[in-house]
This record gives C-alpha cells, sequence and structure tokens, in this order.
C-alpha cells in the first residue's frame, strides 16, 4: 500500500487490498481506502491520480511502542505507536458495508462514517507535502499521518450533516427544477424576459455525454428598453459552494455561490459558447472564482468564442463592478441567496493572452486601470 504522502501514487505491496474506492460527484477527487491486514489508510487524489490529501485510519494489530519506521521505509502505511491510538491492541478490518462516504458540497473534501459514526475526514486543506494529514477517529495525538478526529467534531460533525442533507437534496425528484426556477424568476425581476435557455452546457466539453455535476444552464435575455445588449447568465453554479475557499477567507459565505454573466451584442450561440469552458471549471479544476480572477483560455487563440476576428482573446477577466470599465451602467444582479449565501454575479470581459500575463505580474486592479484607460468596454462586440 502507498506511503502517507503527497506526490505520485507508489505502487501497492501485492498484500494491499482496496476496502473502498469512489470518485466525487464532480470527477476531480477519488477516494481511495486500502488495507494490508496491519493498517488501513485512505487517500484522496487528484485526476492525475496524485495524492493530494491521506490519513491513517487504524491499526489492526499491537501497536509498537515507537513509530515503525520499517514500514515506512518499505513504502507502507505506518503502524502508530501506543501513544497515539485509541486501540493499542488493534481494531478488527474495516466492513466497507458498514461505511457511507460523505463528499462536502464543495468536492475538495471528503467524510467516511462508519455505522453511522465519523471515522475519518480528509478536508480541502489536507495536504500532506505541508505535514497536514486528515483526522482519524482512532488517533489520540496529533501525528504527521493523522490528526485526532475528536479535537475537531464539533466542526465537522454539523459540516458533515450539511453535506449529506445537500446531495439528499440534490437527488430529490424536482430539485433541480425548483433550484432553476428560483434564479430564473429572479433573472425576470432583474433583467426581463428570457429568450433561448441552454441546460447543462457542460456536456458539451464532454462530448456529448452526460456531464458530471454540477448541472450549469445558460439563459438568455434580449434587449429590452435602454439595454441595447444581451445578457446571458449560467443557472447552477451558486447551487453548490465553490471549492477552496476556506483556504483563503475566513467566512467563507459571501464568497462561496457564484453565477458567471456576459453582456454582448453578438450572436447569443456564439457568444454563449464561453460557458461550457467556465461552468464546472471551479469544480473541475477544485479551484475558485473571485472578483478580479484571470482566467486563461484552454486552447489556441483562434478557438476563442469571444474572438471577433480582429482581437487575439486567450483569456476573460471577471469582474463583480464592470463599470469600472468603459460602456453601459450595467443591471443590478444582487439580491439572491442559496441556503443563506448570497449570490455574486461575476461578469466576463475577454482578455489577451499579454494582458493575462501582466495581471499575474501587477495584479487585476492594474490590469483594470490599464483597460479603463484604454476605453475598453464591458460589452462584448
Amino acid at each position: 500500500m502507498s506511503v502517507l504522502r503527497r506526490g505520485a501514487v507508489s505502487p501497492g505491496s501485492p498484500a494491499s487490498t482496496v476496502v473502498h474506492a469512489e470518485a466525487s460527484p464532480y470527477g476531480s477527487r477519488r477516494l481511495i481506502i486500502e488495507t494490508d491486514g496491519d493498517v488501513t489508510a485512505a487517500y484522496l487524489r487528484d485526476a492525475r491520480d496524485s495524492v493530494v490529501g491521506a490519513v491513517w485510519v487504524a491499526n489492526h494489530g499491537q501497536a509498537p511502542e515507537e513509530l515503525d519506521r520499517s514500514r515506512l521505509n518499505s513504502g507502507s502505511a505506518p503502524l502508530l505507536p501506543r501513544s497515539h491510538v485509541g486501540h493499542p491492541q488493534g481494531r478488527e478490518a474495516l466492513d466497507a458495508a458498514s461505511l457511507e462516504v460523505v463528499w462536502f458540497e464543495e468536492g475538495d473534501g471528503v467524510a467516511v462514517l462508519e455505522a453511522g459514526d465519523p471515522l475519518f475526514v480528509i478536508p480541502g486543506w489536507s495536504d500532506m507535502g505541508r505535514g497536514i494529514p486528515g483526522y482519524g477517529r482512532d488517533a489520540t495525538a496529533q501525528s504527521p499521518f493523522v490528526f485526532p478526529l475528536a479535537e475537531e467534531i464539533e466542526d465537522f460533525a454539523p459540516r458533515i450533516d450539511r453535506a449529506r442533507e445537500h446531495w439528499k437534496t440534490c437527488r430529490a425528484d424536482g430539485s433541480w427544477a425548483e433550484f432553476q426556477q428560483s434564479v430564473l424568476g429572479h433573472l425576470l425581476q432583474r433583467l426581463g424576459p428570457g429568450g433561448h435557455y441552454w441546460h447543462d452546457v457542460g456536456r458539451q466539453l464532454a462530448g456529448g455525454r452526460p456531464s458530471v455535476a454540477p448541472t450549469v444552464g445558460v439563459s438568455e435575455r434580449p434587449p429590452r428598453g435602454g439595454r441595447e445588449f444581451t445578457v446571458l447568465s449560467t443557472v447552477g453554479m451558486s447551487r453548490q459552494r465553490m471549492p477552496t475557499v476556506e483556504l483563503y477567507e475566513d467566512d467563507v459565505a459571501p464568497y462561496a455561490r457564484i453565477e458567471l454573466a456576459v453582456a454582448s451584442t453578438l450572436p447569443s450561440q456564439r457568444a454563449g459558447s464561453i460557458f461550457p469552458w467556465l461552468a464546472q471549471y471551479p469544480w473541475r479544476s477544485v479551484t475558485w472564482f473571485a472578483p478580479g480572477d484571470v482566467v486563461k483560455w484552454y486552447h489556441e487563440a483562434r478557438t476563442f468564442p469571444l474572438g471577433n476576428g480582429e482581437s487575439a482573446w486567450e483569456g476573460v477577466l471577471l469582474l463583480e463592478d464592470p463599470t469600472r470599465l468603459a460602456g453601459p451602467s450595467a443591471p443590478a444582479l444582487t439580491g439572491l441567496t442559496v441556503q443563506g449565501d448570497p449570490v455574486r454575479w461575476l461578469w466576463l470581459v475577454p482578455i489577451t493572452g499579454e494582458e493575462h500575463r501582466f495581471a499575474k505580474s501587477d495584479g487585476s486592479d492594474a490590469l483594470v486601470r490599464r483597460l479603463a484607460q484604454q476605453g475598453r468596454s464591458w460589452v462584448v462586440s
């Protein structure tokens, strides 16, 4: 079995057995629980099959007086010493049938329950490269391989409950339609009647196959009244919180839920083709979108959806207040909440490869000031 560390996966020993394996609903993380009969450990792997988080789960034999480094040296998870475990004599092997996997809503962490009781948690901030393992019920003292779950269960327990409720709601009949109508109703109030609607745009990036979660549609709001441009908005990104926000913000709620929008005079189907790339991006890449972020197009510049044949766009700038750039006043889209969290709309502004590099080196505020001085409009045409 693989040693508890970050990086490429080591080949498992012939004696290791996979107790349970499961991909997250977003497909960007995979949980592997494995045992060699002496120790059970769990690993969180990314799409490249590299270990990004791990945790010792249990000894199944007599605990040594000191850490068994011979197992580490051979590439196996260690038997933790007597001073660090709740079962010095070892515990029975895990029964896969008694395990329940609960992925966090964000998809970057996971909890596993045994007979309804939390057994271990690998949160999104687990990083073996920095000596931050997951949390285990059978651990009684901190080590590089596991932190005691008992010390953090007051924080993890409600989060596990919320995650279970989230996925239960997502699976319920009519749940998506109810959420969809709440967002469309909000857009109706802010932007007027809708035009075309494209369902599950992530399917396009998946080559027509049913896409993994989250489901995201795109709503068209044609020009009306004094507004001479079309607004295209995602519908569905805000149904779940984005990953990794808690690594940067103490209060996650104001930043965790977004929808994306673009204002354009281009044909809607052409302008809307930007969304299959971005709609699932945070959960597919295990990251989050914040105001001022710049995102680089994954393909050749000539294939960029918002290109007009004259500008070599190679990415987008995300703005919460697009009127920092030239152009008409922007419609106010605030006011929607999901599970008590406010939903932010971030507007897409295409940028060149040079502008993307400038934002990375000098900051997005510097880029916005430069674009404003150049008279760049936030409306795509």
